[in-house]
Formats: structure tokens, sequence, C-alpha cells
């Protein structure tokens, strides 16, 4: 039989277990709803700079092939 110790200790680890799996899920929540987004965006970001650069240097090119 438990004691009131004995008692204490599983309330004790039954309320930690509760944060512990509460802050699991919080961090993949955030990865999924901030980071994730935010890491898509900064790349279509980074893809559409080095486009624009790569239209400017043929526009220059054919201009320079121009005169």
């Amino acid at each position: 039989m438990v004691n009131e110790l004995g008692w204490l200790y599983l309330g004790g680890m039954t309320v930690l277990f509760f944060f512990w799996a509460y802050g699991i899920v919080s961090f993949a929540l955030d990865l999924k709803n901030t980071i994730v987004p935010k890491t898509k965006q900064y790349i279509r970001g980074r893809r559409r700079l080095k486009e624009e650069k790569e239209r400017e240097e043929e526009r220059e090119e054919r201009e320079k092939q121009l005169y």
C-alpha cells in the first residue's frame, strides 16, 4: 500500500509530466505557426532577390552588346 509520501510523489510527477508535455506541444506549435512560415518567407525573398539580380545583369549585358 502506498503511504502519503508516495501519493505526494506520484502527484508531483503527474504535475511535472503535464508541464513537460505542454512544453513539447507548445514548442511544436511555435515551429509550425511561426518559425516554419518565416523560414519559407526568407527563402522566397532570397530567391526573388537572386532572380532580380540575374535579370538586371542580363539586361545590362544586352545594353552593352547594343552599344
